[in-house]
């Protein structure tokens, strides 16, 4: 269970990123009259309150951490700051570089949720061994059944799905160039870690490797 200041902390996210999202689009009356734009928000305040009870251990260093990979967390951050402001800034504000079919925004939405339950499923399943640094925790062991059967990095398949969701819920084809460039930090950090647990765990993290897949099933 989350202690009070996750909690607290929790709950400023989600109000930072909802207000961050209906202010880049301009007009909060008309933001909450499109049935995709709000069951975004009701999905953000779900998956939130659901992840506090995913007992990760955040961002612990734990036993062995490689620092060198930190310098992520700089472009994760704009990337998801311009994510928030642009997609809902040239829909609600331009209606520009947007798809006009109506069904664009309620695929945006399945795949926002899908994406939602995909990042946050791994950290329940891993729990105190899940950290948002690339680091081996006390007592750590690979997981290898579940989601982790058949891909090894499905927390991070389900951020870019999340993302891409979240793009085209504003119906802005133009920012899933972004959600391209949040791929190629990821293969950075995936790179770190495989390194890291291969380095940790040896031969029997490289066979499990050699018959998973990275993101996606039988392509990657």
């Amino acid at each position: 269970m989350a202690t009070i200041t996750g909690i607290a902390l929790a709950l400023l996210g989600n109000l930072v990123f909802v207000g961050g999202t209906v202010w880049s689009y301009g007009d909060a009356q008309r933001f909450f009259q499109h049935p995709a734009r709000v069951g975004m928000v009701v999905a953000t305040v779900l998956l939130t309150i659901s992840s506090l009870f995913s007992g990760s251990s955040g961002m612990s260093s734990g036993l062995r951490e490689d620092r060198h990979n930190r310098w992520i967390i700089a472009p994760l951050l704009l990337l998801t700051v311009v994510l928030t402001w642009l997609p809902p800034y040239l829909d609600g504000r331009r209606d520009l570089w947007t798809l006009h079919w109506p069904i664009v925004p309620y695929v945006g939405l399945t795949l926002y949720v899908f994406g939602g339950v995909l990042r946050i499923a791994p950290v329940f399943a891993l729990g105190r061994r899940f950290s948002g640094l690339v680091a081996i925790q006390e007592g750590h062991c690979l997981k290898t059944d579940g989601l982790y059967r058949f891909i090894r990095h499905p927390s991070y398949m389900g951020l870019l799905v999340g993302c891409a969701g979240f793009v085209l819920i504003f119906r802005c084809w133009l920012g899933l160039s972004l959600v391209g460039g949040m791929w190629l930090v990821l293969i950075a950090r995936i790179n770190a870690e495989e390194t890291l647990l291969v380095d940790t765990f040896g031969e029997e993290y490289a066979a499990y490797r050699r018959r998973t897949w990275r993101l996606v099933p039988w392509l990657y």
